[in-house]
């Protein structure tokens, strides 16, 4: 399956102007998205649009976890029953966000208990942040990998572009890509509606840019 317009890296490019890597996230698009059917201008346009918001332009592909203790408690309150003292533990440790992670990600997702280090070691990665063991799991069986090659193949251009894909696919987005539809799209995304606002805009932005 073939681009069905003519993409360039000058139109990632202009898409992505301040990001230094342009020609390392364009060699894995171009070879990635048509394995997955992306390949008109509104489902590039749509899974561009979605990817420079979840991965603030292509630069953020592993989840950040340096929270301060009040806003763990906002976001994780839950996974903290001693409350703020705990949180602040956890926050004042040396290898904080190792040990945030496999705390607020322990015997969920697939993963292990807060022992066995796989909150950390699955924690989200990509331009679609995959997070979990269990999806993990679904990735590397997708590519007939093994899932402990993973985290690793995330830290790369083709890692961050597949597993998009992945999600993307599994998610049959295309046919939201095609209907338009980038509010109910970017609520399977990102599980709501934030920045729902600055998607709808780098859609535009895209579909302008890859039409001219």
């Amino acid at each position: 399956m073939a681009f069905q317009f003519n993409f360039t890296q000058d139109q990632l490019q202009q898409f992505l102007p301040q990001n230094q890597h342009v020609e390392h996230w364009f060699e894995a698009l171009a070879k990635i998205l048509p394995d997955y059917d992306i390949t008109t201008v509104p489902r590039v346009a749509s899974f561009l649009g979605e990817t420079y918001v979840e991965s603030a332009g292509y630069t953020a592909i592993q989840e950040n976890l340096n929270y301060r203790p009040e806003t763990l408690m906002k976001i994780f309150g839950n996974h903290f029953p001693g409350g703020l003292s705990e949180a602040t533990q956890y926050c004042n440790q040396p290898n904080k966000q190792e040990a945030i992670a496999n705390r607020i990600y322990a015997n969920r997702m697939g993963n292990g208990d807060e022992a066995s280090g796989d909150g950390w070691k699955f924690c989200g990665r990509g331009l679609i942040q995959l997070t979990g063991r269990s999806n993990y799991t679904k990735f590397a069986e997708s590519l007939s990998m093994n899932v402990d090659d993973v985290p690793d193949f995330l830290q790369t251009f083709e890692g961050c572009v597949q597993s998009a894909c992945w999600f993307w696919e599994a998610n049959n987005l295309n046919q939201y890509a095609d209907q338009n539809a980038i509010d109910h799209e970017s609520r399977i995304v990102n599980g709501g509606t934030l920045g729902l606002q600055e998607r709808r805009a780098a859609f535009e932005r895209a579909v302008q840019i890859l039409q001219s």
